[in-house]
């Protein structure tokens, strides 16, 4: 079975969520995947700013819920940003997402439970909980070694007090 690795990120502010979308963002690579759900206003967009920005991207980023896929070229990585919301799971499909997932930048998947088919097998879960406020309760699940590694590492940033 393949590794997998589960840790809890407590938001108290959106200023907490933007801190972990940076620290997620500084460990992107080429093929990143991450699959980012949470209720309608959950803050799904604002940590996919807030990602996108610690990837260095310029520019405004926002939803791409009419096209489906925004593409960011300015940043560290390109960012292939997603929401598959509207659509039904033979229309992503025929989306070519693969092209996406295993090219040289990072795919984030907002609504990516709608698809768990096509999504690769290894990969970073985020699901958002809005708890009041700005307070958000995080889990973050990483399926695959590089995944859970990052899990990991999120764990004892948050164990050792470093969470803000």
């Amino acid at each position: 079975m393949d590794e997998t690795a589960e840790t809890q990120w407590s938001a108290r502010s959106e200023a907490d969520t933007v801190r972990l979308a940076g620290l997620l963002a500084s460990r992107a690579e080429p093929g990143t995947v991450i699959a980012l759900d949470g209720d309608l206003g959950a803050g799904k967009t604002r940590f996919s700013q807030a990602f996108a920005a610690g990837l260095g991207v310029q520019g405004t980023v926002n939803s791409p819920t009419f096209t489906i896929i925004k593409e960011y070229e300015s940043g560290r990585l390109p960012l292939y940003h997603m929401d598959v919301y509207r659509l039904s799971l033979p229309e992503a499909d025929e989306l070519g997402l693969d092209d996406y997932f295993y090219g040289p930048g990072v795919s984030l998947v907002e609504w990516a439970s709608l698809i768990p088919e096509l999504l690769p097998e290894e990969r970073l879960e985020i699901h958002l909980t809005h708890l009041g406020d700005e307070q958000r309760l995080i889990v973050i699940r990483g399926k695959g070694p590089r995944y859970a590694a990052w899990c990991r590492e999120l764990a004892d940033l948050v164990e050792g007090g470093g969470e803000a």
